[in-house]
């Protein structure tokens, strides 16, 4: 079939998120002449406060709002029979844009453990540096300073994250490290940095740090608001893509199809979501699912949309006293406290606008004691993954100065000060699924697993955490009591009923204690009430063919050629980390391998 292209490229990024705006800046820099067009589709990000403005991250998060697409999963047995939800990023930027900005990278091990050539952690490192620009700490090894990506601590530290940390080294009796993204660092409490440009007090985004500055190269064009539906192949050639107006973007635009030509290279960058779709509507996948929809079969890949991983938590909120600096006031939208924050901001890039309300936390292994009261259900996955391996973490606990649910999940809170603690289960064994699909109205729906608590030992950090971070929370010296419709419902007479409180235990209290009854209400809480950590990742695997893999290690895709995926869903493993770290990463390896395809000169 042969297709009137409207225009043509040398290079068509299918996505514009995170990995897409830095594989497409670092080639437009090293050759000015190279004609790139990243299609997108949703909204521009440039210079918008909601994106720009740190403390606004949790917007994104309304199901009302535009910039994330709202993915349902099926209903599970081990979630209350609940469908999930998980959002993932629909602007320029990608997750970039929206995400908490928390800057928290992999242990090395974890990019060794892929098996993958060229993507060892020897070879991942210089990339790492090459990125960011470290403005906390001067002269360590593992960071960078002169990269796009600024770090920094945020525009003001909070006293509740400090109480966190101070309370966790006392009474969880673990040591305190300034710097716990040195790669091998965990177990510790330490301060939690932020992708905050210290100096201007603005999020330091892919979109606005590799592409925006790049507005004076008529080369390097941006589509926003198009929808990519397919690859166009000639025989197994990728040449082109068909796009849409996207409907959420431009509902009221003309919806009919568009094709643009890449004479080089098509790079599909949809995400974990996205990718595995544009692959399936193009005649890429699984037999069964093509053939449900209607698809002609290209090639044989039943690997592509299988292995999706996640990042699975809790968010647990806490009264905090009227004294104490939290982000409630500006989340719950006063008018007057923005505006005083703003008039700072804007006089010397500080104040709590430059904030996420997020400043410390700790990479948690459990020790031998707390291995006893997890009983023997996490047993056999510690000894076979953690055990001899010090620099894993299990999980990620942390406090947020402030009510999340309130915020992002339009939850009715009173007009008071809060704290959330939130627990996330890094390496958890449940792996999913999501493939396009039919809907009953015959348009193109989304059959997605999530796999969430699928295997059992998934749910034990997460009863452990709950605990031991209540603990934690009820010994700073902000806390007022628990905000009881957000936690366990624990029968009355339990020593663990919760409920408001005048002030913190002290320091050396007891524990509580739990019934086995009370246990059981933790759990019920949980798998009622886990969610995404926004870390969708592992959907067209970097892995061999025969082990349903998607990519080769130079992000080829297997049966075609000139087509290639780089974004968070080739990852084959999960890894210890918020993942934007990762999407950077990922970027700056395919801008290294598709300059090397195409003879660029590409400098580290």
């Amino acid at each position: 079939m042969s297709y009137p292209f409207l225009s043509e490229f040398d290079i068509i990024f299918a996505g514009g998120g995170s990995t897409a705006c830095v594989v497409a800046g670092r080639l437009a820099a090293c050759d000015s002449s190279l004609r790139i067009l990243i299609l997108e589709g949703g909204q521009h990000t440039l210079n918008k406060a909601a994106h720009v403005q740190p403390y606004q991250y949790f917007t994104h998060l309304a199901p009302t709002c535009t910039t994330m697409t709202f993915n349902i999963g099926n209903p599970s047995p081990h979630l209350n029979g609940r469908a999930p939800i998980v959002q993932c990023a629909h602007c320029v930027g990608g997750g970039s844009s929206v995400n908490f900005m928390n800057y928290t990278r992999s242990p090395a091990s974890d990019f060794d453990d892929w098996g993958v050539d060229g993507w060892e952690s020897k070879n991942l490192i210089p990339l790492m540096k090459k990125l960011e620009t470290y403005e906390v700490q001067a002269d360590r090894s593992t960071h960078g300073y002169d990269g796009p990506i600024k770090v920094s601590s945020g525009g003001c530290k909070m006293s509740i994250s400090e109480d966190f940390i101070r309370v966790g080294t006392k009474y969880h009796k673990r040591p305190f490290c300034d710097d716990s993204e040195d790669l091998e660092t965990c177990n510790s409490y330490s301060p939690w940095f932020k992708y905050i440009d210290g100096t201007t007090g603005t999020r330091s985004d892919a979109a606005h740090c590799y592409v925006y500055n790049q507005a004076h190269n008529p080369n390097l064009q941006i589509w926003a608001g198009k929808r990519v539906k397919c690859v166009i192949f000639e025989d197994k050639r990728a040449v082109g893509v068909e796009f849409t107006n996207d409907p959420v973007s431009c509902p009221d635009a003309d919806q009919s199809s568009s094709t643009v030509r890449a004479s080089k290279l098509v790079v599909i960058s949809g995400g974990a979501f996205g990718s595995p779709a544009i692959l399936e509507r193009s005649g890429i996948g699984a037999e069964a699912v093509l053939k449900q929809c209607g698809i002609e079969q290209r090639v044989h890949l039943p690997g592509v949309g299988e292995n999706y991983r996640d990042h699975i938590g809790a968010f647990v909120p806490y009264f905090v006293g009227d004294e104490f600096v939290t982000m409630d006031r500006l989340w719950r939208g006063e008018e007057s406290v923005i505006q005083e924050h703003l008039a700072q901001w804007k006089s010397h890039r500080k104040s709590l606008i430059a904030q996420n309300g997020n400043d410390a936390k700790i990479k948690w292994r459990p020790d031998d004691e707390e291995l006893k009261v997890m009983g023997s259900t996490f047993e056999p996955r510690w000894k076979e993954f953690f055990q001899d391996r010090p620099e894993k973490a299990v999980a990620i606990w942390t406090v947020f100065s402030g009510c999340v649910q309130s915020f992002a999940f339009m939850t009715d809170f009173p007009p008071r000060n809060y704290m959330t603690a939130e627990m996330i289960e890094l390496y958890p064994v449940s792996v999913g699924s999501v493939h396009v699909k039919l809907g009953e109205d015959g348009k193109e729906d989304i059959d997605f697993t999530t796999g969430y608590l699928d295997d059992p030992s998934d749910i034990v950090p997460l009863n452990f955490g709950y605990k031991k971070m209540r603990e934690i929370c009820r010994r700073m010296p902000s806390y007022r009591g628990e905000v009881a419709a957000f936690h366990p419902h624990f029968q009355e007479g339990s020593t663990a009923v919760c409920g408001e409180a005048t002030g913190p235990v002290d320091l050396n209290a007891p524990d509580i204690i739990y019934t086995a009854e009370d246990d059981e209400a933790i759990e019920k809480f949980l798998r009622g009430n886990i969610q995404t950590s926004w870390h969708s990742l592992g959907t067209c695997a970097m892995k061999s063919r025969a082990d349903q893999g998607v990519v080769d290690a130079r992000l080829n895709v297997y049966g075609v050629t000139n087509l290639k995926v780089a974004d968070l869903s080739i990852v084959p493993k999960n890894v210890g980390t918020n993942t934007y770290s990762t999407a950077l990463i990922i970027g700056e390896k395919a801008a290294m391998i598709i300059a090397e395809d195409l003879g660029i000169e590409y400098r580290l």
